[in-house]
């Protein structure tokens, strides 16, 4: 049997700036989804969760809830960007320039864009990536900076898991 390790994701070492990722999954809103982040959140603005309200918007039906999308495009990058973080430092220029609704698939991408040492501590580094979220038409629907310490490869906890009992 020829055994091989899965991606385990980039360390500190891996990234240069100017690289760009294109996360590999894409995900489809379902109203569900923006209704249970809605209020799971305690966000009590009715054009995220009342259908009858948010007909009568100049949108004509639900706004995804931003802080959802956020979450969601970070949630995208992490397969690429921070499997291996010890800690998020930041999220900053979140910018919103065009709406997402409910039956859209959002996509997105990271650039590198910043990456240091860290002064504090010498096992981490870190990396500023600016990630963009799109919909299935290309339509930017938020853009972000978030800055991130990664570990060093050769500094990193063991990931470890049970081999399982094969009877």
């Amino acid at each position: 049997m020829n055994e091989k390790p899965g991606w385990q994701g980039r360390f500190y070492d891996d990234f240069d700036v100017g690289d760009i990722y294109h996360h590999p999954l894409g995900r489809t809103i379902t109203t569900t989804d923006n209704i249970w982040f809605t209020l799971l959140s305690q966000n009590s603005a009715p054009i995220h969760f009342d259908h009858h309200y948010s007909a009568q918007t100049e949108f004509g039906k639900p706004l995804v809830d931003s802080t959802f999308t956020l979450a969601l495009v970070t949630g995208q990058s992490v397969t690429d960007v921070s499997q291996n973080v010890f800690a998020n430092l930041g999220w900053d220029e979140v910018r919103l320039p065009n709406p997402l609704f409910e039956g859209d698939t959002v996509y997105s991408m990271s650039e590198v864009i910043e990456k240091r040492e860290s002064r504090s501590r010498p096992n981490l580094g870190i990396v500023t990536v600016k990630s963009t979220g799109y919909k299935q038409d290309g339509t930017v629907v938020i853009t972000f900076r978030r800055t991130l310490m990664v570990y060093k490869r050769a500094h990193a906890p063991e990931f470890s898991r049970p081999e399982p009992r094969l009877e």
